[in-house]
């Protein structure tokens, strides 16, 4: 399928599309006419990394996860390093988190003055 049939399918644009390409995440080939042509599981990739994206991980952690998911929606295989880096990914989100709150402290404090 050509780029704008994935974009249709998908609901992902396709400028981004070209990014995720870019960046490892999806793969195309090109006919002769120079086009990207997509096979029929670039839809299930691309659900996949915008699943992984929305959990709140980064295209270069998504290109080191997504061979290890199954199914439409990412279910893991847990190959090897996997958890690992998902345990990382959540310590940093937690440390994100834990900063996000200090800060908020810090503002609600200036905004409880007089």
């Amino acid at each position: 399928m050509l780029i704008g049939e994935l974009s249709r399918r998908t609901g992902v644009s396709a400028r981004l599309l070209r990014y995720y390409e870019a960046q490892g995440l999806l793969e195309s080939t090109r006919d002769a006419n120079g086009y990207r042509t997509y096979d029929e599981d670039a839809v299930i990739t691309v659900r996949k990394v915008r699943a992984l994206l929305n959990a709140g991980l980064t295209t270069e952690v998504i290109r080191v996860v997504l061979p290890c998911t199954v199914g439409d929606q990412p279910e893991f295989d847990w190959c090897a390093d996997l958890r690992a880096i998902m345990d990382r990914e959540l310590a940093a989100m937690d440390e994100r988190i834990d900063g996000l709150r200090r800060n908020r402290g810090t503002l609600a404090s200036y905004l409880a003055q007089p």
